[in-house]
């Protein structure tokens, strides 16, 4: 009996590269795929080029085959006009779960059961467990790690047919299968960042894209203490790049935006780090996506609203629209729009949504 067919996503990375050698040792038949997400600058900042060189050199040290596709254009229209819009509106996107749901988990697990895959896999940092009733998405043996922030907005149906051959493993367990195997990259240094912006400053980056519209920096007592180039360039809780250090009458002390008034085009400070406006314990999900929807709702959940916070203990109210409502038993510091905010039962990640609406406790009553 032929061996079962597994393609995996070989980014360039080590913990791709170890997922494809784990397999490969476990009987698969393994071939790679590198998928080129955004299309190279002219000024050199994305490292596509050299990332494929990297997996090529990995499939060649594993005799496997690599396959080279192009979803930029996929990337373009999905990801970055999403990511460029969110900013326009104020909000904080996430391009990086909207890559897995929008790319990674539907033109490459496409692509690759086309090419004759049994399986697809990927090096996240998570654990799938199959069974009748349908995939469940559970997080990472290494809680530092864990990415399943990242893939809480897939589609349940997408994740059929998918393995996580380093969901049991750490980080520094990962390296050392690397090293032992004597894979070309077992050294790399792990990307971070997103790959359209690479090293370049953020806002120079998004200046490209979204025209600045300069407005008044406030204090929390309506005094004006500076000027922005525009409010897109900032968010909740930011601390540099404000450029209003040495006010009169303020203390020697870091200012923080607390909130922005886009009706009137108006940054918000302070230098209280605890002020009310950064702090809030309820937050709302028009249109949540359910993994998988537990019958019927355990009392109390966690959650995280960005990527290795520790799971913090909530409830969740559904109402009749489908729209949910998170409830924190401590206070959130910086949660804003366009961030995603996912829910979990104990080892289980049961979906995410965008959040749309966040009460600070400045107005909660």
């Amino acid at each position: 009996m032929a061996a079962e067919h597994v393609i995996v996503g070989l980014s360039g990375g080590v913990d791709s590269a170890v997922s494809a050698w784990l397999l490969k040792e476990q009987g698969y038949r393994v071939s790679g795929l590198f998928m080129v997400n955004w299309a190279e600058d002219e000024e050199g900042y994305c490292t596509s080029a050299e990332d494929f060189q990297s997996a090529r050199a990995v499939a060649d040290e594993l005799s496997i085959p690599l396959h080279r596709v192009d979803f930029s254009a996929e990337y373009r229209s999905r990801v970055f006009e999403h990511f460029l819009a969110g900013y326009q509106a104020g909000k904080t996107p996430n391009p990086d779960v909207l890559c897995n749901r929008e790319v990674k988990f539907q033109p490459f697990r496409e692509h690759a059961l086309r090419l004759g895959a049994d399986f697809v896999a990927t090096g996240h940092y998570a654990r799938i467990e199959h069974s009748a009733s349908g995939p469940r998405l559970l997080r990472s043996a290494d809680e530092n790690k864990d990415q399943t922030y990242f893939l809480a907005a897939v589609a349940r149906a997408h994740f059929e047919r998918v393995l996580f051959p380093l969901g049991n493993l750490t980080k520094p367990q990962v390296r050392e299968l690397a090293t032992r195997a004597g894979l070309p990259n077992h050294q790399r240094k792990d990307s971070t960042g997103i790959c359209f912006i690479g090293e370049r400053e953020f806002r120079a980056f998004l200046a490209q894209y979204l025209k600045p519209n300069p407005g008044a920096i406030e204090d929390d007592q309506g005094r004006i203490v500076g000027q922005h180039r525009g409010l897109m360039f900032h968010t909740l809780g930011q601390r540099r790049g404000l450029a209003i250090g040495g006010q009169a009458g303020a203390r020697e002390a870091p200012w923080y935006v607390i909130g922005k008034d886009l009706a009137r085009n108006v940054l918000i400070v302070s230098q209280d780090t605890a002020h009310p406006r950064l702090l809030s314990r309820r937050l709302s999900v028009q249109n949540f996506h359910w993994i998988r929807r537990p019958e019927p709702m355990p009392a109390q959940l966690q959650a995280r609203i960005r990527h290795r916070q520790m799971l913090q203990d909530c409830s969740a109210m559904i109402d009749a629209q489908g729209g949910v409502e998170v409830r924190f038993a401590q206070s959130q510091r910086a949660a804003v729009s366009g961030q995603y905010v996912a829910l979990y039962d104990s080892a289980e990640c049961l979906g995410s949504g965008e959040i749309d609406r966040v009460v600070s406790e400045s107005l909660a009553g």
